[in-house]
């Protein structure tokens, strides 16, 4: 079956062969076809299968090869980064004719995107919360919306979107032709296509030997310390034909703690999370498609955009929250037919939820292996090199470190500390006499104990000048007058 088969335009069909794009994938195959009628299409397809271009080539090609200036589709996805993924991936399939497209998006200024729209792109992709905006200021209109289609619509519900959704649906005209995609149909995606589509068809495709998860992806499961999980992770990105690597983390500050952790040890890692600016986050996405770097961490929102093919390894630093968003991280490797690795971490807290994913998979591994980074199993489940270690050669910190007794002296006391500190720390040992039972000193102890000291040899001073011939240190009394030790310095005497 090739794209020209299935009634596209010859000029789409040259185009994404000029890019290696010929056989349709089976979700492409089934809705291809229904969408060019017009008919309403809930498509399921796991993630990864070429959804987009299964509903992308139908609704430019109804549009027409010179279609009139204006909004006339609208795509609405949920996040960033799956926007600028699924904007690129249309205007690739109409880089041969006028058809101008748009993305919308929050994170980035408006003078560009309202600029596309004043320029009169007839392909709007954008987030629901930035289109809301621009059609609250009047910069938008939908009301010659003649193709809508909603991606990734079970992470919309998710992430709190059904409303805004519903707002969309209202400013477009009820005639639309409407197509909704998702890996999975929850409930109220179905009662939402019930209300605003007209009698759609459900395709779900499916290989006939493919279960709850892809068939090309080995799943391994390790029981794992958390301060060991960095150490396990290094090692992985290590193994024999390890290529493009995503690491998945629960947090955003986790994934930046991670990305540290790693450039640190000597690969080359970016991360994507909601910490970061808008512009940051492409830039880390544009590295990792062109390979310049080869380990994106990435949080569960930020990476619905990764749709990049040659992704080898995917690594679940913490575990997902349920089933779904494990397919949905898994889904990042073993995409457009290749095979591909998902590493699962699940700490001792977290055996439960796992217990729970494990069985909405069909894993049979309610009980991960416990692994440690000096593991045998790890380096033969993932074929890593014997004698790996976790950190580059190279990379800051494997030089060893100098025994205290070579290394040089600063000016200031040596070792890098002032004259002053070093003294202190030496007053400090001595006075734990080596035993290593007794109490280590503070600085303020060392210090009333340096100034009694300073006095007791005042004293001693005194006693020897008792005995010395007009020295006046006797009063009446006959005693030895007692000296007090002064704080500043002393005034010069004349003799000095």
């Amino acid at each position: 079956m090739t794209f020209a088969e299935l009634g596209i335009d010859q000029d789409m069909v040259d185009v994404l062969a000029a890019k290696g794009i010929v056989e349709p994938f089976p979700i492409q195959s089934q809705t291809i076809p229904l969408g060019l009628t017009g008919q309403d299409i809930i498509g399921q397809a796991k993630t990864g299968t070429g959804k987009t271009l299964g509903f992308g080539l139908p609704i430019i090609q109804r549009l027409g090869h010179d279609p009139e200036p204006g909004v006339k589709v609208l795509v609405v996805v949920p996040t960033r980064e799956l926007c600028v993924q699924v904007a690129e991936d249309l205007e690739l399939a109409t880089s041969a004719r006028p058809t101008q497209v748009a993305a919308i998006y929050g994170g980035k200024a408006y003078e560009g995107q309202i600029e596309a729209l004043k320029a009169g792109a007839q392909i709007v992709v954008g987030t629901p919360g930035r289109l809301l905006d621009l059609a609250g200021q009047r910069l938008i209109s939908f009301a010659d919306v003649r193709e809508m289609v909603l991606d990734e619509a079970d992470k919309m519900l998710d992430l709190g979107f059904l409303p805004d959704i519903e707002k969309l649906f209202a400013q477009t005209p009820a005639n639309r032709h409407t197509m909704l995609f998702s890996a999975t149909m929850p409930g109220a995606i179905v009662a939402l296509a019930r209300r605003f589509m007209n009698r759609p068809v459900h395709i779900r495709a499916t290989d006939p030997d493919e279960g709850l998860t892809q068939a090309n992806i080995k799943h391994i499961v390790y029981r794992a310390h958390s301060l060991d999980k960095d150490e396990v992770v290094a090692r992985i990105l290590q193994a024999e034909g390890r290529g493009k690597t995503v690491i998945f983390t629960r947090t955003k500050r986790a994934a930046a703690r991670l990305q540290e952790e790693l450039n640190d040890r000597g690969f080359n890692a970016a991360a994507v999370h909601g910490d970061l600016g808008q512009e940051q986050r492409e830039r880390a996405m544009a590295s990792f498609r062109s390979g310049k770097r080869d380990v994106l961490i990435a949080t569960d929102v930020a990476a619905r955009g990764i749709d990049v093919d040659d992704v080898t390894h995917v690594i679940n630093h913490t575990i997902p929250e349920d089933a779904d968003a494990y397919l949905h991280r898994a889904g990042r490797t073993g995409r457009a037919g290749r095979t591909g690795i998902a590493v699962t971490f699940v700490d001792w807290d977290d055996l439960h939820k796992w217990a729970l994913i494990d069985k909405a998979l069909e894993f049979g591994k309610p009980e991960p292996v416990e692994t440690y980074s000096s593991s045998p199993h790890l380096y033969e489940d993932l074929d890593i090199p014997v004698g790996t270690k976790g950190r580059l050669p190279g990379a800051a910190g494997t030089t060893p470190t100098q025994p205290a007794a070579t290394r040089p002296a600063s000016a200031e006391g040596g070792e890098g500390r002032p004259a002053r500190s070093r003294s202190r720390s030496r007053s400090r040992t001595r006075s734990s006499g080596g035993s290593g039972e007794q109490p280590v000193e503070t600085a303020v102890q060392t210090a009333d104990r340096d100034d009694a000291a300073h006095e007791d040899t005042a004293h001693e001073g005194s006693a020897h000048e008792e005995h010395a011939p007009g020295s006046g240190t006797h009063d009446g009394s006959g005693k030895p007058r007692r000296r007090r030790r002064r704080r500043g310095p002393r005034p010069a005497t004349p003799s000095a």
